[in-house]
């Protein structure tokens, strides 16, 4: 009798976690720059979620529960959040997590302080970006547990406060894999290529949107071998590992965006570290 006991009682403390399903498992890391799986309810249809008046990617979980995957910007300060789910306020809670300092050298002077021209080119550019992080297809993304777009080990993490010559600039907006010139580029889950672009800072660049405002950016690429309304299946190539704008030398740079938020790709192949 104890052991049944003791047997039911461990499966009673097993159910919580087991009932979270998969996706909230491997997902959920409410920090700064992470992301936020928040249950949704069990209607018959999806429901509307916003945050920070952007719409928010909702599946159905196991096929028991909706759940909301939220970006949480880097920005955010630890503490209460909301969102909005069919328009009524729902509170979340972001934990802290501490970013580390990076710094680079550059030759290029010009890449650490744009002229005039450079920077009329690179607001255009940045309009153009935007634009298409801000696009919200309809299609659920055909998985969550990405593979990794380059076979490489990782090299600079997400979220790195960036000083290049000495002056501060923007964080680290994605995560990088050391890897040699002309390594393939491998679409880490499916989706459809919505920008093709050579630009300033992070040289070639592919847009690659899986759904639902799950984007990919693929950056500082040797060739891109796709074209603006490619649909690539998961595994498929679309460029080649390169060293053009903004580096010092061949490396893959990759953006993961939910909501428009930039967030850690570390959390979408099991990389992630607290």
């Amino acid at each position: 009798m104890p052991r049944t006991v003791a047997l039911l009682l461990s499966l009673a403390f097993a159910l919580p976690a087991h009932a979270e399903g998969f996706i909230t498992r491997l997902l959920n890391k409410p920090v700064p720059g992470g992301v936020a799986v928040i249950a949704a309810g069990h209607g018959p249809q999806a429901p509307q979620v916003r945050y920070q008046d952007r719409p928010a990617l909702v599946i159905k979980e196991d096929g028991r529960r909706w759940i909301a995957i939220v970006g949480i910007p880097l920005t955010v300060q630890p503490g209460e959040q909301q969102l909005q789910v069919d328009g009524r306020p729902q509170r979340f809670r972001v934990d802290a997590r501490e970013y580390r300092a990076q710094h680079i050298t550059l030759k290029n002077q010009r890449q650490v302080n744009p002229n005039p021209d450079d920077l009329k080119r690179i607001a255009r550019e940045q309009d153009e970006q935007t634009r298409a992080y801000r696009q919200f297809s309809q299609n659920q993304p055909s998985n969550l547990l990405f593979d990794r777009p380059v076979d490489g080990p990782l090299s600079s993490p997400f979220g790195l406060r960036r000083f290049f010559n000495g002056e501060e600039r923007n964080p680290h907006s994605g995560l990088d894999f050391a890897a040699k010139a002309g390594t393939p580029i491998k679409a880490p889950a499916a989706g459809t290529v919505t920008l093709v672009g050579d630009y300033f800072f992070n040289g070639k660049t592919v847009f690659l949107d899986h759904g639902q405002g799950l984007i990919s950016m693929f950056c500082h690429l040797s060739a891109v071998d796709v074209k603006v309304g490619d649909r690539l299946g998961r595994g498929e190539a679309l460029g080649k590992v390169g060293a053009t704008g903004r580096a010092t030398g061949p490396h893959l740079h990759w953006n993961v965006s939910l909501n428009d938020t930039r967030v850690d790709p570390a959390i979408f192949i099991g990389a992630f570290k607290p």
